[in-house]
This record gives structure tokens, C-alpha cells and sequence, in this order.
């Protein structure tokens, strides 16, 4: 139906039309805005903190320790593409300046999506506490890194 949709507006006069091939879930789950009874609630996408810091394999223990800031994690990501691949923990900075990040961080680490509500998170990380929930897209570019402790204030502030 959305081909049709697209050309018949197409020559109605419309311009710029898109024909989005995803799914409804698709478009929420790349954080993408949506409406709805529950489209005012908390989500990790608001929750997330894009301010989290980034580095690519080729960096090196001594980048992360200058770049870390008051951070206790950083994320590596593929290329040029914000991809998460995996993380670095500050208490993996021990090990040698010279060695790459590629052989300290911890790959593939747990994602979640911008969609999901605090209300839904937060008996999650009861049952399964973290120190950090990271959020990406459906194609794993990187929202941000959400915290526990906000995540469970925004559950109870919208009446869970």
C-alpha cells in the first residue's frame, strides 16, 4: 500500500514523498517521533545521554584514560558509522598506554531500543541490575547511555 500511497502523491503534485519500507516498529525503534495514547511517556531515547565517550578500534588504552572524563565507560564504534561495537570499562585502563582498544573492550555488549519506555526498563534492571543501559537504533548506531537511577525516577514519575 505504501508505493501506491507514494506515487499517487506523487502526482497529486507533492514534491518530496518517501516510501518508508520499514514497519511502524521499525520507525519507533530508530527513535524516530510517533503519537499515540502512550507517545507522552519517558522513553530511553530521552533518557539516553549522547554525551557518552566514543572510540574506534584503533585507539589506544592512553586515548581512553585522556578522553574518559568523569565516565566509568566508554563505547567503540564501528568507522565512521555511530555502530556500537563494544565498550570499555575504566577499571580495564590498567593494562599497558601502547595497546589498542580493540583488545581491552568488551564486545558486543547489551543494547537497548530509544522506543522502550521507563516504565518498561525499570523491573528490568530490578530483576537484572546495571550500571548503564546503553541505547541504539535498530541498525546499532548509538542514541546514548542511559542511567538506572534516572530511568527508575522517570518510571515512578509517570505513576508506576
Amino acid at each position: 500500500m505504501s508505493p501506491r500511497a507514494a506515487w499517487r502523491l506523487e502526482s497529486l503534485g507533492f514534491g518530496e514523498v518517501y516510501d518508508y519500507v520499514g514497519s511502524k516498529m521499525d520507525w519507533i525503534g530508530d527513535g524516530l517521533p510517533f503519537e499515540g495514547t502512550f507517545a507522552d511517556r519517558p522513553r530511553l531515547s530521552t533518557l539516553a545521554d549522547a554525551g557518552v565517550p566514543t572510540f574506534g578500534l584503533g585507539d589506544t588504552v592512553r586515548d581512553v584514560r585522556d578522553r574518559l572524563g568523569g565516565w566509568d565507560l566508554g563505547l567503540v564504534l564501528a568507522g565512521p558509522q555511530p555502530v556500537v561495537l563494544g565498550l570499555v570499562r575504566a577499571e580495564a585502563l590498567d593494562a599497558d598506554d601502547h595497546r589498542r582498544v580493540e583488545e581491552v573492550m568488551e564486545d558486543g555488549p547489551s543494547t537497548y531500543r530509544p522506543h522502550v519506555s521507563a516504565e518498561e526498563m525499570s523491573p528490568q534492571l530490578q530483576d537484572k541490575p546495571a550500571p548503564w543501559v546503553i541505547v541504539t537504533t535498530l541498525s546499532g548506531h548509538l542514541v546514548g547511555v542511559a542511567r538506572p537511577e534516572a530511568i527508575h525516577a522517570a518510571a515512578r514519575s509517570d505513576g508506576s
